[in-house]
């Protein structure tokens, strides 16, 4: 089975190629914008499917198994995309301070006219942070490009208290999921 990531994400494809993985890259191109009132779990799946279909599309090979992942930060009901600016970093780790947020990641694997489906959460506890360690991670530019504004894989696990759940998933890709996934749609 060929195996294609229909995402851009550097993290994923690292976190594929370190479980010994072979994979393509092929970016899927979806809308993601939140619908009003759409809840994590139905949001990341919806974009995770939404990308798994349209490169599936592109690659109809019987051979092809295309895997289509939507990460996203939650917190107080509220779901942090990637922050648009360094202020939005602030409020969003301001947001994440001394409290628990979960992590939700949907996984979707489309083979032939099969789709296997995960959605998978994690809890993190951040520690609060002060002011000056704010400034100093938001500068590290970090926090960039990250849902939630913080990379566990970085500088951003010294503010990481403990997690419940899967460590890969916070990076952004249950690999333990993929694998149990991948076997479904065999």
């Amino acid at each position: 089975m060929h195996l294609i990531l229909a995402s851009a994400s550097l993290r994923r494809a690292e976190l594929l190629e370190s479980a010994g993985f072979t994979f393509d890259v092929v970016p899927a191109e979806v809308d993601e914008t939140p619908h009003p009132g759409e809840v994590a779990a139905a949001y990341t799946l919806r974009v995770a499917r939404d990308k798994a279909r349209e490169v599936a599309a592109r690659h109809s090979s019987p051979d092809v198994a295309v895997l289509g992942a939507d990460t996203e930060v939650v917190a107080d009901g509220r779901i942090l995309g990637k922050p648009a600016d360094w202020a939005d970093a602030s409020r969003m780790l301001r947001l994440l301070s001394g409290g628990v947020h979960d992590v939700v990641t949907a996984v979707v694997i489309v083979r032939r006219r099969s789709e296997a489906v995960e959605v998978v959460t994690t809890r993190v506890r951040f520690v609060p942070l002060s002011e000056v360690e704010l400034t100093w991670y938001v500068a590290t530019g970090e926090p960039m490009g990250k849902a939630g504004a913080y990379a566990i894989q970085g500088r951003g696990a010294r503010f990481i208290d403990r997690i419940e759940g899967s460590w890969s998933n916070v990076v952004g890709l249950p690999v333990a999921s993929v694998h149990r996934l991948l076997g479904e749609v065999e």
